[in-house]
């Protein structure tokens, strides 16, 4: 079988790998943009970057890979509050640029997030199976 998603999840592995260690070096950077409402922010911030790694690590292992993706796809659905309170409060995390043309694209591509993880690892097919299968869901 070709492996057509791999490209997707090397970009996951990469961006997750990334900036879990970015969270883990500098977690005081993140402290400001936490909700108030987030008990002990910065064992979540701490948390939430050995989960990124986790996640990315997981993504070459072809038993965890599914798993990995939805995890990753809930991960950037619950970190959505925190990117939401940092945009509208306008709160500044050097080096990242303190603009709406930075935060607006960053907000809009978070549900693209929670797909690229899904579709990464096969666990949606959507849109592109409805194009290969046809309205009565045969294959073309």
């Amino acid at each position: 079988m070709r492996d057509d998603r791999r490209g997707l999840r090397l970009g996951l592995i990469g961006l997750y790998g990334f900036i879990g260690v970015v969270h883990l070096a500098a977690t005081d950077r993140f402290l400001p943009i936490m909700p108030g409402w987030v008990p002990a922010p910065r064992l979540v911030v701490v948390g939430t970057g050995l989960c990124e790694i986790a996640g990315a690590l997981a993504l070459f292992v072809p038993r965890l890979r599914r798993l990995a993706g939805i995890m990753l796809a809930l991960y950037a659905v619950c970190v959505f509050p925190a990117n939401i309170k940092q945009a509208v409060e306008g709160i500044a995390v050097p080096p990242i640029p303190d603009t709406w043309w930075y935060h607006g694209p960053r907000l809009a591509c978070q549900p693209v997030m929670v797909w690229w993880a899904l579709y990464a690892v096969r666990a949606i097919d959507w849109p592109f199976a409805a194009r290969r299968t046809g309205a009565s869901g045969a294959p073309r």
